[in-house]
């Protein structure tokens, strides 16, 4: 329906109704705690972060053992389990002084093992006991460095990247990689070999000078920078070109060879003398340079035998070897893994990782397979499996990826929820059609929901595909229901989606599932604003478009054909406010009433018949944006407009404060408890600071001023179990560089058990499996450690074979069947003797189980003699030796082999039976090639630590009669 002419008085009949709805309320809502004086106590904002500052460009560094691995983050080290990917200890410690700037690499020491070399932009390289957490030595270098790299074979240097800090730029972030901006740094770098020793001996945290720094040479700025395997060349890639120095003879410095492109990444290979780069157009291209007669020299530049291989569409992020030497491995942007086969140029995909790939790094040798750890885009890692080249683990807190939310048009809000059901966030994901919710209570990625699914294909040359994006997501009161909408803009070829989809929270799952979905709620215009009504009861869904319309909708409950009710939602009403567009809605507490800014006024409606309860023009704010009821009682207005601040008292229809500021107003948030609100504001014009002001009510006063270092996108409130009806602010909010804060006057989060420096447990290296071991699984074999023993399964009750652990139940056997089927057996080889040794021979009543006559099947006792039965005592595996486990399968293998119908190994040719007037000869039946079944009995019997029982002989006694049903 129309609205009314605004007008600033109303009828009194509606007065007093507004005036005895807010007296009730406020009855009903809690104090303001005071002090003394009569005035709120002295409020200080504190802010926690719950995702990381920043994700760096640079590969995660292995233990030598492979049990944890580093990854950078900002200027600390976070020391992550394999395993499990949970961050174990974070470097520095509070005794500890870390980097002041940026870590930008980190390398393992040469001299040991469980040291860590770091490097930062502040000038400086300390170096770290990881295993106790403690700083042991920094090196003052008074230059930024980019890269470092060591090599077993030289102990006391290490060789370094950097650029004099009057050259360098922004010295708070990581800085980027050449080929993934449109303007490469092109500051000069000089790289230098550092010596480990210092000139003299101070506390750790004071930085020493090195006792001795070789200039090699000038380079661009560097991409990456290695030695060689044989440790006698120097490499370090730059803008287009490759620099080589012979360590022996540094003072020649480096040898340079062009590349067509512009280098991006590289990698050297662990045997042999050559390495592998990657270019700004997604060529791998492998470089033969180290070896000097592979060398021409045409005019002043020097040319190498190079090898391409090409797939990638865009910039090559990160290359590296296997351990063998045998494949090559590449990641983009496309967001696919791929494996070359270097002898051959074949290559095999992992495709759909995630997110894009921006560093690649082979586990070391372990006694599990060998896989590839992927730091993805979106700060999270991704384990592969390289027997099956998939993905056997991914670990993520917050998947966030700030160059994807920063392509996001301006005008597009980001969508932010607290569950408190749950007590979980709704987040926008990494990719912009996906949500995420996450646990701050447990550090934790819950899951991630699909809104709007979509092809995630990278873009297509410079052109970025337009993906569907989560504009909104709201959560209703009880937790039940939540609403989303997701938009796709339309273009010459493509005319633009926009969806409002509901979504049912399934309590059994704790998963969201799409109830209904709801196709151009408002035609094609875009959706300004999402609400939900306040109440358990008669649920609704209030949207404003640019279409100038006010839509709701409710929940509509029917019964399908079997008699079971559905429930689904569907439009309920809608009104117009003339030719202005709605921007804003906000209801009541209690949900009586809704105020929609339209124009120069604001509008209050009963939800209920849609009529105008009030209207009112507020001369201070010409432009009102956003109104929200304040507080419990609901009683008071807090309007934003531009530069201006009014509060509007319902009850005597006047204006109570009105404030100007000198910025402009971004966001108001009210406390659903109190009559306090805070209003945000930027206090820069590139939105990377916030300034928090709280206001009581009914006083232009500020009760507390904050500085925020960092530009707010969208707050929530982060309810507490812990602080109900708290007069505290505790919010979550999204900052404009995509990352995830907790803040407030008082907020309770766990502490993470990673955030602080903390000793690593040393565990005794299990023993590398052999060949042998690989195929037929490591149960099967003697010797086994004890650490393998605790990891297996209980043990189950097998009578008298009880609290044996049985081969079959344990996860390394059960693997053993996920092999390739060219390294098993033929299956039929293993079917008797298995199902044998699960199987007992019952020879006398006494085994019978007393559960079986406890259900009241009474047994008749029969007296049926049998023959008395030698029990062996079962055989235990670990004090087999080796030599009986060949003893075993070597004649085993040669029966299978000496078999006339196998034809593999065997030097005889299996002819086919000649034909004699068209039909077949006849023949003997040929001798199976599978094993009899006593040789492969005693395999099993030897080395199963259940004996297999033997067959026995039973006389022939009278039968059993059959236990009645009655």
């Amino acid at each position: 329906m129309p609205a009314r002419k605004p007008k600033a008085s109303t009828s009194s009949a509606v007065a007093a109704e507004t005036s005895q709805h807010a007296t009730d309320n406020t009855a009903h809502g809690p104090p303001m705690p005071t002090n003394e004086s009569g005035h709120p106590p002295p409020r200080r904002w504190r802010w926690s972060p719950l995702t990381d500052s920043s994700t760096s460009s640079r590969p995660p560094i292995f233990t030598r053992d492979g049990s944890h691995f580093f990854s950078i983050v900002g200027s600390a080290i976070k020391i992550h389990s394999t395993t499990s990917g949970k961050i174990i200890s974070t470097l520095p410690g509070s005794r500890d002084d870390g980097h002041t700037d940026v870590i930008t690499s980190a390398v393992l020491s040469p001299q040991n093992a469980f040291q860590l070399i770091t490097a930062s932009l502040d000038g400086t390289i300390k170096i770290w006991d990881f295993l106790e957490g403690v700083l042991l030595r920094t090196i003052g270098l008074d230059q930024s460095i980019h890269h470092v790299c060591t090599h077993e074979k030289i102990k006391d240097h290490l060789f370094v990247a950097a650029v004099k800090n009057k050259n360098s730029k922004s010295l708070s972030q990581d800085p980027p990689l050449v080929g993934h901006t449109d303007n490469p740094q092109h500051e000069s770098c000089i790289v230098l070999r550092v010596s480990l020793k210092t000139q003299g001996t101070s506390s750790p945290d004071k930085a020493q000078k090195p006792s001795q720094v070789v200039p090699i040479g000038k380079t661009r700025s560097t991409a990456g920078l290695a030695i060689s395997a044989s440790g006698e060349r120097l490499i370090a890639i730059a803008g287009h070109k490759a620099y080589v120095a012979q360590i022996s003879n540094l003072k020649s410095g480096f040898t340079k060879f062009v590349s067509p492109e512009l280098l991006t990444c590289l990698a050297v290979h662990p045997f042999e003398d050559y390495f592998a780069t990657g270019d700004a157009k997604g060529v791998v291209r492998l470089w033969y340079c180290l070896d000097p007669k592979l060398v021409k020299v045409v005019g002043v530049e020097k040319k190498s035998q190079t090898s391409t291989l090409h797939w990638h569409a865009h910039a090559v992020s990160s290359v590296a070897f296997t351990t063998n030497g045998a494949y090559l491995l590449s990641g983009s942007e496309e967001s696919v893994l791929v494996i070359w086969q270097l002898h051959s140029g074949k290559r095999e995909f992992v495709p759909r990782v995630g997110s894009p790939i921006k560093n690649i790094v082979v586990s070391p040798p372990r006694v599990t397979e060998e896989e590839y750890l992927l730091g993805l885009a979106d700060a999270s890692y991704a384990f592969v499996s390289s027997s099956t080249l998939k993905l056997s683990r991914v670990f993520a807190r917050i998947r966030l990826d700030p160059f994807v939310s920063n392509s996001w048009p301006s005008s597009s809000s980001a969508p932010l929820a607290f569950h408190q059901p749950s007590e979980t966030l709704i987040l926008p994901s990494s990719h912009p059609s996906s949500l995420q919710t996450y646990s701050p209570s447990s550090f934790t990625l819950i899951a991630e929901l699909e809104v709007s699914p979509s092809n995630r294909v990278s873009r297509r040359e410079d052109k970025v595909l337009e993906p569907s994006r989560v504009e909104r997501a709201v959560i209703s009161s009880n937790g039940e229901w939540m609403a989303t909408i997701d938009r796709r803009e339309g273009d010459e070829s493509f005319r633009g989606e926009i969806y409002l989809k509901l979504w049912f929270w399934d309590k059994k799952t704790t998963f969201w599932i799409l109830n209904t979905r709801i196709d151009r709620p408002h035609g094609l215009a875009k959706v300004t604003s999402l609400s939900f009504r306040p109440g358990v009861e008669d649920v609704q869904v209030v949207t404003t478009g640019e279409d100038g319309n006010v839509k709701a909708w409710r929940i509509r409950r029917t019964k399908n054909k079997k008699g079971n009710e559905e429930v689904s939602w569907t439009s309920r009403s809608s009104f117009s406010l003339r030719s202005d567009i709605p921007r804003h809605t906000s209801w009541s507490p209690d949900g009586s009433l809704l105020a929609v800014p339209i124009g120069s006024s604001v509008v209050l409606y009963d939800p209920n018949t849609n009529a105008t309860q009030q209207s009112f023009v507020i001369q201070e704010c010409r432009q009102p944006s956003e109104a929200h009821f304040i507080g419990w009682s609901g009683r008071y207005l807090a309007v934003m407009g531009g530069v201006d601040l009014v509060v509007w008292d319902v009850v005597s229809q006047s204006v109570t404060w009105h404030l100007k500021n000198r910025h402009r107003y971004n966001m108001v948030m009210s406390h659903p408890y109190h009559d306090t609100f805070i209003t945000i504001h930027s206090t820069a014009r590139d939105s990377t600071s916030s300034l928090v002001t709280l206001f009581r009510a009914t006083s232009p006063t500020p009760l507390m001023e904050y500085t925020l270092p960092f530009g707010i996108l969208n707050i929530a409130f982060f309810y507490q179990p812990s602080l109900p009806f708290s007069s505290d602010f505790s919010l979550v909010a999204l900052t404009h560089k995509y990352g995830v804060v907790v803040m407030g006057d008082d907020f309770m989060l766990p502490e993470d058990p990673g955030a602080s420096a903390k000793a690593l447990r040393r565990h005794p290296a299990a023993p590398r499996r052999s060949l042998f071991e690989e195929m037929f699984g490591v149960p099967a074999i003697a010797g086994l450690s004890n650490s393998n023993e605790q990891t297996r399964e209980p043990a189950t009750d097998l009578g008298s074979g009880g609290g044996v652990v049985v081969p079959w139940r344990s996860s390394d056997t059960t693997s053993f069947f996920d092999a390739p089927s060219h390294l098993m057996p033929p299956i039929e080889t293993f079917f008797e003797p298995l199902i044998d040794s699960f199987l007992r021979l019952r020879t006398t009543d006494d085994e019978i189980p007393a559960a079986q006559t406890e259900d009241g099947i009474a047994e008749i006792e029969d007296d049926m003699p049998v023959d008395s039965v030698q029990e062996t005592d079962p055989v235990n595996a670990s004090v087999v030796s080796n030599e009986a486990v060949l003893g075993v399968f070597v004649p085993l293998f040669k029966e299978m082999a000496d078999a006339p119908d196998y034809a593999y190994g065997s030097n005889k040719k299996v002819t086919p039976p000649k034909a004699v007037n068209g039909s077949a000869e006849k023949h003997t039946k040929p001798i199976s090639r599978v094993p009899t079944k006593n040789s492969v009995r005693s395999a099993i019997q030897l080395l199963s630590p259940v004996q297999t029982t033997p067959l026995i002989t039973t006389k022939t006694g009278r039968k059993r009669s059959r236990p009645s049903l009655d």
